[in-house]
């Protein structure tokens, strides 16, 4: 349970929308050109509990519901959207492998560390010829009682300011689908671990995107999360989670482009009135206005039945349409935001706000956590075997 009354929390949303709209957007100005994160930004992420909030009371956080965890997420989805990518998942993929998966031994030493990012962790599943799935080939061996690593991870983020990995990697080669993965929680100091670089994103600057090379890593197997063959239920629940965590990122950022669109409608004339005026643009805002709310309620409803029931029939198949329609609602919004703004909007430093910034961010959402594609294969696979019901939580 939250450690925050109401209307703490609801002080606390105001504090990180003022933060990521001004010292936040400020600073992105030279992430922009450097792509990286000053030691600044993790130091104001401590001091303004971004790391603490999410955590079980347990282990020092407060304690925060899944409710007021995507209401966080949308809160500083409307600043810059590398410190976005950072932050969300610093609210739940960064720890709750951990918390879900890990023996009670690893959760007493590391999950506290968490609160001051001590700890934090990238999410190492994807590989450039094997994507995320059957096709994996990184390899553990057994030996002894620990695991020799072999095999190359790509595009994995936050790898300049982690010191651990989640590693999905395969156990048993023979196996079947189900039961070939396991996943290993692995410290970056450990020998025969290697970042490789990659160039910079469209957007999303400063979140730390390298491979990773592992060459006879040699990890005791108290790092193991869950089960041996558990890995593929560890990514498939862990990623459900976080899918949503990208539509509430998707929302924040839907809603301040939404925001400053109708601030440039009351004051862009054309042929002497305000185009927000014009049925055209308003037929636009309402569009805008719909998809936003809708999103809104959707990102909602998976967190009540979270709540309720992390391990819940249709938690998988929630998340995959919250992620899957929040992209077409990101896409609807900016491309309306940028034809409403008309050319100014596609230059920086724009006077109503990142206008070309928040364009250019919003990309990422097509392949965060799975691709449009992915999303669809996922929901289409639950939606047969539930018989096209979804059920809704009271």
């Amino acid at each position: 349970m939250s450690t925050l009354t109401p209307l703490q929390f609801e002080a606390y949303k105001m504090q990180i929308r003022e933060l990521v709209e001004g010292r936040y957007d400020e600073m992105q100005k030279e992430i922009e050109v450097t792509n990286k994160f000053p030691e600044e930004f993790y130091e104001t992420n401590i001091k303004n509990d971004l790391y603490r909030a999410p955590l079980p009371v347990e282990y020092g956080g407060w304690g925060l519901s899944e409710q007021q965890i995507l209401e966080l997420q949308e809160e500083f989805s409307r600043g810059p959207g590398g410190m976005r990518m950072h932050l969300h998942y610093a609210m739940d993929l960064n720890w709750r492998p951990l918390f879900d998966y890990g023996t009670e031994e690893l959760k007493a030493e590391l999950m506290p560390k968490f609160q001051d990012r001590s700890v934090f962790t990238n999410w190492a599943v994807t590989e450039e010829k094997g994507g995320t799935g059957m096709d994996i080939q990184t390899i553990a061996v057994k030996d002894g009682d620990d695991y020799i690593i072999n095999g190359e991870k790509f595009l994995i983020s936050h790898t300049d300011c982690s010191n651990y990995s989640y590693i999905t990697c395969i156990t048993d080669p023979n196996g079947d689908k189900d039961h070939r993965l396991s996943t290993f929680m692995v410290s970056a100091d450990t020998p025969g671990y290697e970042l490789t670089p990659m160039p910079h994103m469209m957007g999303a600057r400063g979140s730390g995107h390298t491979g990773l090379k592992f060459t006879n890593m040699r990890v005791n197997k108290r790092f193991l999360l869950g089960e041996l063959g558990q890995g593929l239920e560890i990514a498939i629940h862990s990623l459900s989670v976080s899918r949503v965590h990208i539509a509430a990122s998707n929302l924040g950022m839907a809603q301040r482009m939404l925001e400053i669109t109708l601030k440039r409608a009351h004051d862009r004339v054309t042929f002497g009135k305000p185009i927000i005026e014009r049925q055209a643009i308003r037929m636009k805002i309402a569009d805008m206005a719909t998809y936003t709310h809708a999103l809104r309620t959707m990102v909602r409803d998976f967190a009540q039945d979270y709540e309720k029931d992390p391990e819940g029939e249709y938690i998988e198949e929630k998340a995959a349409m919250c992620k899957l329609f929040s992209i077409q609602v990101t896409k609807l919004v900016s491309d309306e935001m940028l034809e409403i703004f008309g050319g100014i909007g596609y230059f920086e430093d724009c006077e109503y706000g990142p206008v070309e910034r928040l364009y250019r961010d919003a990309r990422a959402m097509w392949l965060e956590e799975g691709t449009p594609t992915v999303q669809r294969i996922t929901i289409s696979r639950q939606t047969i075997k539930h018989g096209g019901v979804l059920k809704y939580e009271d």
